[in-house]
């Protein structure tokens, strides 16, 4: 479904971003300079998971083990169909997310008090910003699973949430398992290290920006976990870095999207590379998708099997404790070079 939206008709529901980041806005030069050009839209690999399923020749679920395994090594993205997530269910929860973004600005910020998700669970703009390279004219709500699990049924986002979570968490086990033992590690790493209770929701909402060319729905980054679900709408606007050029991911509606994050590069010693991507403005179209992190326990500790090894052993807490501080010194992640050896 593609949202357009009249922005006048937006003000009450929109973030102030026009009042909060005036003084940036007000810069006359494009910042983002090549960057503003338009790029190829390309197609990810797909990968048919109906051949892990019972009932499959060995032979088709080792050649979809050695798709995943192939799209993570060289693309650090890939899309999966037949991933056991009815379309129902997106449906469901697509209608929800829009329903809670269409809430007052002013009750969405004091989401503690009318959802009873941990403080700061709603999330806009980008506070640390210091230039237009480093805003997201976005809004999120970021949830701990640990905020949803258990719910009564009374509530019926929660328990949407809760069966969305439950289904891609499954999924997002089962394909780090598999890239796991590819580098001979035991599968039972993710079971007790990447719980329900450690990983996130993100649902995501990119409003109309009236200056599109020059300021990112999400800026540049990589994902700080193991590996992100990401469903997405139609609208387009995810663009990642390929053979050293950014290209556009075409939106595929059947699909979830997969991408690998900075900590399995670090435990696969650069065999499966965490790719960064970003997400474009649209100046008519709102813009909506919803993103599981794999995340394990804070004192997980990140170290390669491989000699020698690239990246220091951290723990989980040290690598997001890095990632905050050099966000707030610097306006941006630095990420994983932080701790090559």
């Amino acid at each position: 479904m593609i949202h357009t939206l009249n922005q006048s008709a937006n003000v009450a529901m929109d973030p102030p971003f026009h009042e909060a980041y005036k003084s940036l806005l007000a810069e006359t030069a494009v910042e983002r300079g090549g960057d503003a050009v338009a790029v190829k839209e390309w197609e990810l690999p797909v990968v048919d998971l109906r051949r892990l399923r019972d009932g499959a020749e060995v032979g088709e679920v080792e050649q979809c083990k050695n798709d995943i395994i192939r799209a993570s090594q060289e693309w650090g993205f890939f899309q999966v169909v037949n991933h056991g997530v009815s379309s129902q269910l997106l449906g469901k929860m697509r209608a929800k997310q829009i329903g809670l973004f269409k809430q007052p600005f002013e009750r969405k910020s004091k989401e503690d008090m009318f959802l009873n998700f941990s403080a700061g669970s709603y999330r806009w703009g980008t506070p640390t910003a210091t230039s237009l390279t480093q805003l997201s004219w976005s809004e999120a709500f970021h949830v701990s699973l640990s905020d949803i699990l258990g719910s009564n049924g009374s509530d019926d986002l929660r328990s949407t949430m809760e069966e969305f979570a439950g289904k891609v968490s499954r999924l997002a086990q089962e394909l780090a398992e598999i890239l796991g033992e590819n580098l001979g590690r035991s599968s039972k790493f993710f079971v007790d290290n990447c719980v329900p209770s450690t990983c996130y929701l993100r649902m995501n909402r990119y409003p109309p920006c009236s200056v599109p060319g020059r300021v990112f729905g999400l800026m540049p980054h990589t994902d700080s976990d193991f590996l992100t679900i990401l469903h997405q709408d139609q609208v387009g606007g995810l663009e990642l870095v390929k053979d050293g050029e950014w290209i556009a991911v075409k939106p595929n509606p059947e699909a979830l999207i997969i991408n690998i994050g900075d900590l399995f590069q670090a435990w696969s010693n650069n065999v499966y590379k965490s790719v960064e991507h970003r997400v474009v403005t649209n100046s008519k179209l709102e813009r909506f998708s919803i993103a599981y992190f794999f995340c394990p326990w804070s004192e997980t500790v990140i170290k390669s099997k491989c000699e020698p090894g690239v990246y220091r052993r951290f723990s989980f807490r040290e690598f997001r404790n890095q990632v905050q501080e050099d966000v707030r010194k610097h306006g941006f992640k630095i990420g994983l070079p932080k701790f090559v050896l």
